[in-house]
């Protein structure tokens, strides 16, 4: 990367502009969503839940809660990890859930060796989760069947919540998608009747444009930095890597 000198002011322009609340707003929901590549799903409603913050402070009175509600319902826009993201996007994750039985240590963000393990190790009840989605999904985690041998064990909330836990996996080996939400429930089906049906974007093509979105919708980002189970907080080799002057 080509070191690149900035002022403070400069950054904070970049920033400003990359997170469009510069002057030049975009017009509708869609293109918010795109420009940040994601919107947080966040049920805490200070003043408003999150979502809506920030669609809000992009938009202004030209966004209606409504619109994010019917963007989902039809699918242009999908929610995966807590993350709200343009449904085209889908196919830059696909080659990752895809190989996330096959991963090695650091090579996808969250992964360990330990929950691919449990996993396999509960496959009867991945299967029996898989069956009954298929025949009458979408449904909530509570009227999925909990079969599975070893418990999930955590010193979290998640300890013993073994169908939800299995479902997030699901979710990563792209299996299960969130199908929509009835009031604060989450519903579950399968992904195949989620996704759209568009070609996959192989692996290392698809890290480096999500890494190129990401430094475009933040504008100024690390080229390394802690690791992010949901979205990494680094954008690798993208861009160029800034020198400050006062």
């Amino acid at each position: 990367m080509t070191p690149h000198q900035l002022s403070r002011q400069d950054a904070r322009r970049i920033a400003v502009r990359a997170q469009l609340l510069d002057h030049r707003r975009p017009t509708d929901l869609l293109a918010v969503v795109r420009g940040l590549t994601l919107l947080q799903v966040d049920p805490i409603a200070a003043v408003a839940p999150n979502a809506h913050l920030v669609a809000w402070s992009r938009l202004g009175s030209a966004y209606s809660r409504s619109d994010l509600d019917t963007a989902l319902v039809d699918r242009a826009l999908l929610e995966l990890r807590a993350m709200i993201r343009p449904a085209e996007d889908l196919a830059l994750y696909r080659a990752d859930m895809a190989r996330w039985d096959q991963a090695e240590p650091g090579e996808l963000p969250g992964w360990r060796a330990s929950r691919r393990d449990w996993v396999r190790a509960n496959d009867k009840c991945r299967r029996d989760v898989l069956d009954r989605l298929g025949a009458s999904g979408p449904l909530a985690s509570r009227d999925l069947p909990d079969t599975c041998e070893v418990p999930w064990q955590s010193t979290g909330w998640t300890n013993n919540r073994n169908v939800t836990q299995l479902l997030e996996f699901l979710v990563l080996r792209g299996e299960v998608a969130i199908a929509g939400r009835r009031g604060a429930d989450r519903l579950w089906d399968l992904a195949s009747r989620v996704y759209p049906d568009d070609p996959v974007v192989p692996a290392e093509e698809a890290g480096r444009v999500r890494d190129e979105r990401r430094l475009r919708s933040l504008g100024i980002a690390r080229a390394r930095g802690p690791e992010c189970p949901v979205e990494p907080a680094d954008v690798r080799e993208a861009g160029r890597t800034p020198w400050w002057r006062a």
